[in-house]
């Protein structure tokens, strides 16, 4: 069993905040488990995606975050950032709400999400980021994903989110104090 701290780096999206609700849902949540930092990104200085992808990669590198020990959670365009990352860097979890992947406008607009574990959740009614390409995309990767009745934002999801999320966490930290 190890005591290594766990880091959990929390993405917003284009036109939200590290203030938002799912977020912070999110945040408190992951702070619930013993040895977890959770850290949520400020990335409203810059709607850039390659500008943003930088701003996580310093928050990790500041905060000694090892891969082994990381775990990426975003949503819409953070979780593009997460997915990304994951692709250049594996880490231990990459939990993706919405994510804004097949977008024509994106660097890497479908990367390979490279974590030990995967979880994607989507809106059947999202108006802005496109179901479809992202279904394609978890099943080319053979990734886990949950499709629900809502939109974009989640926003009638958050307590299933979080419930979510908080089954993903237990699974990455039991896996990571196994023997």
């Amino acid at each position: 069993m190890t005591n290594a701290t766990t880091h959990v780096f929390l993405s917003h999206g284009l036109e939200s905040g590290p203030g938002s609700t799912k977020i912070q849902a999110m945040k408190a949540e992951a702070e619930t488990f013993p040895n977890v930092q959770a850290h949520a990104i400020d990335h409203r200085s810059t709607k850039d995606p390659a500008t943003r992808l930088a701003q996580l990669r310093e928050a990790m590198n500041r905060s000694g975050a090892t891969q082994a020990t990381t775990i990426l959670a975003g949503s819409s365009m953070g979780g593009w950032v997460c997915a990304q990352t994951s692709s250049e860097t594996p880490v231990l979890g990459c939990f993706l709400l919405a994510p804004a992947l097949a977008m024509a406008k994106y660097p890497q607009s479908s990367p390979v999400i490279r974590a030990r574990y995967s979880q994607i959740i989507h809106g059947w009614d999202d108006d802005v980021v496109p179901v479809t390409p992202v279904l394609d995309l978890a099943r080319k990767q053979r990734l886990s994903i949950l499709v629900l009745s809502d939109g974009h934002r989640l926003e009638n999801s958050v307590d299933r989110v979080v419930s979510e999320f908080h089954q993903f966490l237990q699974s990455c930290l039991s896996d990571m104090n196994r023997p």
